[in-house]
């Protein structure tokens, strides 16, 4: 029992730093919003979800929300952390209850369009409630954003970060799995 403890730790440490180095080296600007960065943090978030469960995936997200405030983001502040744990825990809530429930590739699909839609709705409330009252921009400045740059953003943020997804789990699933099965070393 102890040693799948210091596995699964050990699994999302590497999945965590992934993450994190993601967001360094996969990092650009949205066009009609330059201080928007895609990166693609939430694809070793998701794939930690779909291996080991929503609140797996929850707990990925919160660590990964802390380490980029306090290394990536600097700029955004905490209040770019809480907004990145909410919209990518709802995403990952989601997908990882519906992958849960339906575990197939039907499910996988079903569960980051799903979360995919939840996160793009959730950000709308998000940015009209701290980008107002916490970054200063006027609400009407915000609300005139919400669907050219807003929406638009978070539509693409949460497709590309789907798709590879999608396309990555399975070979990434499969290394989990081979170390897994390893023998003890004989001591």
């Amino acid at each position: 029992m102890r040693n799948a403890k210091v596995q699964w730790l050990v699994k999302m440490a590497v999945l965590a730093a992934l993450s994190l180095a993601l967001m360094y080296v996969v990092r650009f600007p949205f066009p009609a919003a330059p201080y928007l960065e895609y990166d693609m943090a939430d694809v070793p978030i998701l794939i930690g979800t779909f291996l080991f469960g929503p609140v797996s995936g929850l707990v990925l997200t919160f660590i990964v929300s802390l380490l980029q405030w306090l290394t990536v983001s600097v700029q955004s502040g905490w209040v770019g952390a809480v907004m990145h744990f909410f919209a990518t825990g709802a995403f990952v809530l989601v997908a990882g209850l519906i992958y849960k429930k339906i575990h197939s590739l039907k499910g996988a699909l079903l569960g980051l369009v799903c979360g995919s839609l939840v996160m793009i709705a959730l950000m709308i409330p998000l940015n009209l409630f701290f980008t107002v009252h916490y970054n200063g921009m006027a609400a009407e400045a915000v609300q005139a954003m919400i669907w050219p740059v807003i929406v638009p953003f978070n539509a693409l943020k949460a497709g590309i970060n789907s798709l590879v997804t999608f396309l990555a789990y399975k070979p990434i699933s499969r290394l989990f799995k081979v170390q897994e099965r390893r023998p003890e070393p004989v001591r």
